[in-house]
């Protein structure tokens, strides 16, 4: 026992009160035998918690902190690292994805059809047909699908599909027919209806503003029917050892994420973003309504769109699309609107996240952040094609690019010829941010692209096609370091977590992966093979591999 002597000023006396000595704190599980990555270091046990990392070092050091209860795990020289954190992620429409047309992977239109086909046979009467993830691209014509195509399969379901990047979709005439959307509808702002050379619809979307007029008259789905389709979401992430996601889904999924959370089912840590144009007063309640210290599930940071995608060509450009002269992409915004509202809700402590892939995009939101503080930690989300002296005007105001690398392993396909040789030069320029000191964090943009990191860690550190036979600019390319400390760190500090996240230290929370290969020390081409082995979460084991 030792004893403390204090002042009591209140009283105007010393007092000596007896303090015990400290227990040590419970060590609840031991990982040894392991080849772990802490960070930047290497070691080869860790000593788990309740929540968080007690102690990480050699097996012999470890393991003398066995107290009765301990359960041991033998990695028989396994690599372990840090879980996952993706900066960025659509859960709740994943899991949707995943409950609807799943048409990722469609090799034809005629693939597309058949499925749309076959998900009509199962449908209820009235029930629409909802989904996605086609990518024309693929196809051996490119040529986009149409109305007067899915009308005979969709066999008078109102539907509508969403291509795999979310940025345009395409309608049956049902869903027209429903929404009261005609010709002569005129195109919202910062999105459109395509029209054929009649000037009857097509049955191609663009964007959500004018998809929003369709799709608000889908009946929206049930609470059960979000937990199913979150669930089936978390567990996708669980398997690909991603233990962290900022995730983009509407409110009415962030309280299923609040109920999991009660009944100890949250399989990931969850920083959830809110709508960057909703009104302020809902913003501030929203914030309000889940403590910012829970490091579980919060409220993050504000998202807003300036732009569309390349693959749909509503990226937005300083000039036009070099396959597509007439075309520089949809704005979201008008600039002075987009800095008055910017500074509103930075004066009211959001930190703001903007989507902005085209040049002219990214010119404009840096344009809204200009005059905030860099203590803000904003981020551009995506910053596909960015001008050097831009790069440089990120540094400057402290803006974190958030950006996707398995995009390129997609996009590599077409990006030159939409944007040019020269522009094409300044697109998915991980490792020109990084020169610059620009903080970088990386996820998948999942159902995007799958939410598998190890796509996007092989994309990074080669910039070739999942074959190997095709490469981007290659100069850009990163080391395995870099591209796993974006993954971690560098995510967790554009989420304002550094501090306990991100690495495996003493205090820091027990999330960490268990691989059948060290990612540091294979090739290339071996990372695409990677298996999770065990995923740990808040020192909970939420998925372990079948044969593991």
């Amino acid at each position: 026992m030792t004893l403390l002597s204090r002042f009591c000023r209140g009283l105007g006396c010393l007092v000596t009160v007896p303090l015990l000595a400290a227990s040590p704190p419970p060590v609840v599980a031991i990982y040894y035998h392991g080849n772990i990555l802490t960070g930047e270091q290497r070691a080869t046990a860790i000593a788990v918690g309740t929540h968080e990392i007690v102690a990480v070092g050699d097996d012999a050091t470890i393991l003398r902190q066995k107290q009765p209860g301990t359960r041991l795990y033998d990695l028989k020289g396994a690599f372990v690292m840090p879980g996952i954190n993706d900066a960025h992620v659509h859960l709740a429409a994943a899991g949707q994805d995943k409950l609807g047309v799943d048409l990722n992977g469609c090799t034809s239109l005629a693939d597309m059809l058949n499925r749309v086909s076959a998900a009509a046979d199962r449908a209820l009467p009235g029930q629409w047909l909802l989904g996605g993830g086609w990518d024309h691209t693929l196809w051996t014509n490119q040529t986009l699908p149409t109305r007067q195509d899915l009308d005979p399969v969709s066999r008078g379901h109102p539907t509508i599909l969403s291509r795999v990047d979310g940025h345009i979709a395409v309608a049956n005439s049902a869903a027209f027919a429903v929404s009261g959307v005609t010709s002569q509808t005129p195109n919202p702002p910062g999105s459109q209806f395509d029209h054929d050379a009649q000037g009857d619809l097509t049955g191609i979307v663009r964007e959500s503003p004018a998809e929003n007029l369709i799709r608000r008259h889908i009946p929206p789905p049930t609470p059960e029917l979000r937990r199913r389709a979150i669930l089936l979401a978390l567990d996708d992430a669980a398997a690909h050892g991603v233990t962290s996601v900022q995730d983009n889904s509407d409110w009415d999924d962030f309280l299923v994420y609040q109920q999991l959370e009660r009944e100890n089912k949250l399989k990931a840590r969850i920083t959830e973003w809110l709508r960057f144009d909703d009104p302020i007063e809902l913003l501030v309640a929203h914030r309000a309504a889940q403590s910012a210290d829970d490091r579980c599930l919060h409220t993050g940071m504000l998202k807003g769109f300036m732009d569309g995608s390349l693959g749909s060509r509503t990226a937005a450009l300083l000039s036009p699309y070099a396959d597509d002269p007439g075309n520089s992409g949809l704005l979201r915004y008008e600039q002075a609107r987009l800095s008055a509202m910017t500074k509103e809700r930075a004066a009211a402590g959001f930190q703001i996240g903007f989507h902005a892939i085209g040049d002219r995009a990214v010119e404009m939101a840096l344009n809204a952040f200009s005059g905030s503080s860099a203590a803000m930690r904003n981020r551009i989300e995506h910053s596909q094609v960015v001008e050097p002296e831009d790069i440089r005007r990120y540094k400057s105001l402290g803006i974190i690019a958030s950006m996707q690398p398995s995009h390129l392993l997609t996009d590599m396909n077409w990006a030159a010829a939409r944007l040019g040789p020269q522009r094409a030069r300044n697109s998915y320029t991980w490792k020109a941010f990084l020169d610059a000191g620009v903080p970088v964090a990386f996820g998948t943009d999942y159902p995007i692209e799958p939410i598998t990191p190890f796509r996007g860690i092989y994309s990074a550190v080669t910039r070739l096609n999942e074959a190997g036979v095709k490469t981007y600019f290659p100069q850009d390319k990163l080391t395995i370091d870099q591209a796993l400390f974006a993954y971690t760190q560098g995510s967790a500090f554009a989420e304002f977590s550094e501090t306990f996240k991100g690495k495996l230290a003493q205090g820091y929370v027990a999330d960490f992966i268990v691989l059948d290969r060290d990612l540091t020390r294979v090739s290339a081409p071996e990372i695409l093979k990677t298996r999770v082995l065990q995923t740990v979460v808040d020192g909970r084991i939420v998925y372990r591999a079948a044969d593991n």
